[in-house]
């Protein structure tokens, strides 16, 4: 985002990436050390989760209306996801599409049309976004698994796919772009100034560095994890 920063988007997506990094390390230590199940997989985080990666990926979609270059940003995100896919790929959890390979398709898709999508400020625009995000999950569970293995970008999986962590562009790319439109409310301060104003701490710190906390957090979860399974061994 450019300068003159609202704070409170950064503390909601440092929120979030706090979260999130709880939620893989509980992943990584049922891989890597044999902890119970059930602290990853269980009915609160089957909930939980696509509540706030959706808050995640919303914010993201703000925050692109205030961006210089999507286009840019979103190849640098690109790297940073290749980079992890090719390092999980030593480990028996690879990260074939996760959250940033998904974000950096939509930042690079958004700036390429983004004049087309700035042209849409009335309410049909959250209207169509849930209507498409609750269609396209409804084909995709209808259509998954399926015979292909190379759809599963989209959203189209075989039974053979498996990625630790996985966001399709379908049927997440609808809650983008409504963060994109509500990006545009925002930015024409149409929201009550108590948003604009508002200074929380911690969390907005890290929502500043979201990119690089989370880019690192799981090489230093998952280097930690081995460490402490050496140890106990």
């Amino acid at each position: 985002m450019s300068s003159g920063r609202i704070k409170l988007i950064d503390a909601v997506r440092g929120f979030c990436v706090v979260l999130m990094i709880c939620h893989h390390f509980l992943f990584d230590i049922v891989m890597f050390l044999d902890a119970p199940a059930w602290l990853f997989f269980n009915p609160a985080f089957a909930i939980l989760e696509p509540i706030v990666a959706g808050i995640f990926i919303l914010v993201s979609g703000v925050s692109s209306r205030f961006s210089r270059s999507n286009v840019k940003r979103g190849f640098k995100v690109l790297a940073a996801a290749i980079a992890i896919s090719l390092l999980t790929a030593a480990f028996s959890s690879p990260v074939l599409f996760g959250i940033l390979h998904f974000l950096g398709v939509c930042m690079v898709f958004y700036g390429l049309t983004q004049k087309v999508w700035e042209e849409y400020k009335g309410i049909a625009m959250p209207i169509l976004c849930g209507i498409l995000t609750a269609i396209s999950a409804f084909i995709l569970n209808a259509l998954n698994p399926v015979q292909a293995n190379w759809l599963w970008a989209i959203g189209l999986w075989n039974e053979r796919f498996f990625s630790a962590d996985y966001f399709p562009i379908f049927p997440w790319i609808f809650v983008f772009l409504l963060g994109t439109w509500l990006g545009g409310v925002i930015k024409e301060r149409r929201l009550p100034e108590w948003f604009y104003n508002a200074k929380p701490s911690f969390f907005t710190q890290v929502g500043q560095k979201a990119f690089i906390i989370y880019l690192l957090h799981q090489p230093v979860l998952i280097g930690a994890v081995m460490l402490i399974r050496q140890l106990v061994k």
